[in-house]
């Protein structure tokens, strides 16, 4: 088992910045995501792994010197070039990481701008359900066949759904937001994709759909590789702090490789204590 904590609160830096302030602080177990560009970033981390740091990528790493939206259910011909070139590369980074896995978001039925990430979407004409799903199925047998020449598994992230995006767009923009699509798409995933599930994300998208947590769980247990753990009031996606009475313990399998702390605005005492607590309750058995 490891547990990693993400460097997603700490968008302002690069992620080998971000790392060297991690290993500081005793943090050597990283899941890279998000940060600013930096043209040596690879080369930078690499250095970092002789010190004793393991790494795992995430989403929207290693970040493009020209941001974009990364969209794998884009019916934009642009946007799928731009998101499959991006996830071809971090796959590439994986091996120079020494990483054995790579993660990224479900897709989108739109595109958004990049100052809109993690804001109110504003309403927009949506792609049709159907026919991106079936774009987002094709990228990942596409994704899957570079992975697996490069020994690397695929997890896919399901996406949050909040009341506000759905008064938005009078309905769903994102794809494996509930269980239903969630196992429709997963029970078809190669055999090196799965899923990582955020146990935050979950937690809206289940206020804002009126699904039962435990049904997702029970739909897509046997395609969970990897989780993400942080809170919410269960209407906004705050990243904030978990303790040992959080509500997603009871459901979590105990026994996988892939835990990842993505806490932000916490103190790394605070982020070091969390994930002696994670080790103290997944290492506890039923």
């Amino acid at each position: 088992m490891t547990i990693y904590i993400s460097t997603g609160g700490f968008k302002e830096l690069s992620a080998d910045k971000t790392s060297e302030k991690f290993f500081e602080n005793g943090i050597t177990e990283i899941e890279l995501s998000g940060g600013v560009y930096e043209p040596n970033l690879i080369e930078n981390l690499s250095n970092l792994i002789n010190r004793g740091m393991k790494f795992q990528l995430h989403n929207y790493f290693p970040p493009p010197e020209k941001p974009f939206v990364l969209n794998l259910a884009s019916n934009d011909t642009e946007i799928q070039k731009l998101s499959l070139n991006h996830v071809f590369k971090a796959i590439q980074s994986c091996g120079k990481l020494k990483s054995n896995t790579y993660s990224f978001h479900a897709g989108f039925l739109c595109d958004f701008k990049v100052s809109e990430i993690g804001k109110k979407i504003n309403k927009r004409a949506l792609y049709n359900r159907e026919k991106s799903k079936n774009i987002f199925q094709e990228n990942i047998i596409k994704i899957s066949e570079v992975a697996k020449k490069n020994g690397i598994n695929i997890m896919i992230e399901n996406n949050v759904l909040s009341r506000k995006n759905i008064e938005e767009f009078k309905g769903n923009p994102f794809l494996m937001c509930d269980p239903e699509e969630t196992k429709e798409i997963a029970k078809n995933l190669p055999n090196n994709v799965s899923l990582l599930v955020d146990v935050a994300h979950l937690k809206i998208s289940s206020n804002s759909l009126n699904f039962k947590i435990e049904d997702f769980f029970s739909n897509c247990n046997s395609f969970i590789k990897g989780y993400h753990l942080s809170d919410n009031d269960g209407l906004s996606d705050t990243n904030g702090k978990i303790s040992k009475n959080s509500w997603f313990w009871n459901y979590l399998n105990k026994d996988l490789n892939y835990y990842s702390l993505e806490i932000y605005k916490e103190s790394f005492d605070v982020l070091n204590k969390t994930k002696n607590l994670c080790s103290e309750i997944l290492n506890k058995k039923n």
